[in-house]
């Protein structure tokens, strides 16, 4: 299946620049394999598996998918808990030819049959019961709705009678198949990593409905590379999957980066604080991927009380981390925390090094990574001076091929060339993106500019603040004026003339000054991503100014 965007122009481009090759995840596992053969690959509280065995349990997975009758480039959908096989299910798709499309465990039918029916998915692979839910329940009805869809796989050792009929245990058929597989079929349903799409994403939507992403696998390594390189990992360093593996807050680090280097990956099948310390203790684990919520909930425990001597960096993504509570982790976890820009939509954009200040990583989101050109843009679209704010564009070797069979969404965000915004408002400075805030969230008062973000960093280092959010109100007058949502610490008061009087103590522009305070007891979040839903927040005082509230 060939990707919509990339023009063959922009593929010898990219090969040509050295920054994408014709590897596979695959081919990973088999060098790690060869040179590291009895090093152990993955972990989970069940099984422990050794780089030779991932790669001999991919080749068996590959082959009872093949044997099954699965087309080459055929869809398939897995929702799986961080698990060890989880993983191969994933590796295992590419090595068999199969497009896969990896899914949160707590998406449900509303989201999952938009993604079966657009996808034609023939295949899912799903645990029987996780979180006392049951999937095989839930996929029954979207197999009777969607008749292409015809096979189910278990992350389970047995299929119980409540099955649809023909449904197969992984576990089983990998053990069935191990030693039997044939590499050289599998090598003739080897993916292009640039001509064919390898698997596909879903973005988070404030719809509720996700959209799909297309990618090859060369962007997909290129930036798995460039991340190995920022965070210095080796084959020594021993990284684990706090948040789902599915995202990028631990995917990224854990699925795509650690194979390069021939890092081991420890899986955290349910996040519990206490167990993950624990884990993180007991396994020595060197990385963490997570979302802000995780390290939140970590940070109440007695983290002292753990051995985490070996941890040396946390990858926290999919939220807004505030500066405090990124502080006080790297006091008590004695790890650094790296900061990054990207997107599902867009790709990887930039990264803070692991040995980088902590000026830059908690303020910037580091340099392009390699390859990436950057430029910054004014609203009449030309470059800004350097130093300056203006909204952010990119092209390079780390983007997505584009919407999921949709040229005309994708022509949307990509431009002729390949140019794409995510949206912010930045300034280049130190070589490093320092982000303003977004466009959209830009506020205009009067004619002059205010960026919410700047704001909010400075509010974020109040002791009474837990988390904040600026938006625009509109006025009359100035057009729009700020407004701060502010949750307060439990228990602590504080006012409008409180924020009045620390921000002016920063020394800003008074025009920069939030002219209405609105106390909350909790944010509104977009769907399960933990970053603040913005839009709400703009609906809601708008509809306090036209009752007239003040």
């Amino acid at each position: 299946m060939k990707p919509i965007r990339y023009t063959e122009a922009m593929i010898q481009e990219f090969l040509g620049d050295g920054f994408w090759t014709k590897e596979t995840f695959f081919d990973f596992y088999e060098k790690n394999a060869a040179e590291l053969p009895d090093r152990e690959a993955l972990v989970d509280s069940r099984y422990r598996v050794t780089w030779a065995e991932a790669r001999d349990l991919t080749n068996a997975i590959a082959t009872a998918w093949v044997e099954s009758g699965l087309p080459k480039d055929s869809r398939v959908i897995i929702q799986s808990p961080n698990s060890v096989y989880g993983f191969l299910a994933r590796i295992a798709a590419e090595r068999a030819g199969l497009v896969s499309l990896t899914v949160y465990p707590y998406l449900r039918q509303r989201e999952l049959e938009y993604m079966v029916e657009i996808t034609e998915a023939k295949m899912v692979v799903i645990p029987h019961i996780y979180r006392k839910f049951d999937y095989i329940e839930m996929y029954k009805e979207l197999m009777a709705r969607f008749p292409a869809l015809k096979q189910i796989y278990l992350f389970d050792e047995t299929v119980p009678e409540s099955a649809p009929s023909g449904t197969k245990s992984l576990i089983q058929e990998a053990q069935k198949y191990l030693g039997k597989a044939d590499p050289k079929l599998l090598d003739k349903r080897r993916l292009d990593a640039t001509g064919d799409v390898g698997l596909l994403t879903s973005t988070t939507g404030t719809t509720g409905i996700p959209k799909l992403v297309e990618w090859p696998i060369s962007p997909r390594v290129c930036t798995a590379k460039g991340r190995v390189q920022i965070w210095d990992l080796t084959e020594k360093d021993i990284t684990m999957a706090v948040a789902p593996h599915a995202g990028g807050a631990a995917g990224t680090l854990t699925y795509f980066a650690a194979p390069m280097a021939g890092a081991k990956t420890v899986m955290l099948e349910e996040f519990d604080p206490k167990t993950a310390l624990e884990v993180m203790a007991r396994e020595k684990v060197t990385a963490i991927g997570v979302v802000p919520t995780h390290l939140v909930r970590m940070l109440e425990q007695d983290i002292e009380s753990f051995d985490l001597g070996a941890l040396r960096f946390i990858r926290s993504a999919g939220g807004y981390l505030p500066p405090k509570v990124a502080n006080e982790a790297e006091d008590r976890f004695k790890a650094v925390i790296t900061s990054d820009l990207g997107t599902q939509d867009v790709g990887s954009v930039s990264g803070c090094r692991v040995s980088d200040s902590v000026l830059l990583r908690r303020s910037t989101v580091g340099r392009p990574l390699p390859g990436n050109v950057v430029k910054i843009l004014d609203d009449d679209g030309n470059e800004v001076p350097g130093g300056k704010p203006g909204q952010l564009w990119f092209r390079g070797p780390h983007a997505p091929a584009g919407y999921y069979r949709d040229p005309k969404l994708t022509s949307g965000v990509f431009d002729q060339n390949g140019w794409a915004t995510t949206g912010d408002i930045v300034k280049l400075d130190q070589d490093c993106l320092w982000i303003m805030g977004r466009k959209k969230d830009m506020i205009i008062r009067g004619g002059q500019n205010i960026y919410p973000a700047e704001i909010e960093g400075l509010l974020n280092n109040h002791p009474a603040v837990s988390s904040v959010a600026v938006v625009g109100m509109p006025d009359e007058e100035m057009g729009e004026k700020a407004c701060a949502y502010v949750t307060p610490k439990g228990g602590m008061a504080f006012t409008f003339d409180d924020m009045k009087t620390f921000l002016l103590d920063k020394n800003i522009a008074k025009y920069k000054l939030p002219e209405r305070l609105e106390l909350t007891l909790e944010m509104p979040t977009v769907g399960d991503s933990g970053k603040i839903n913005k839009e709400v927040l703009k609906e809601d005082i708008a509809r306090k100014l036209g009752q007239g509230m003040h």
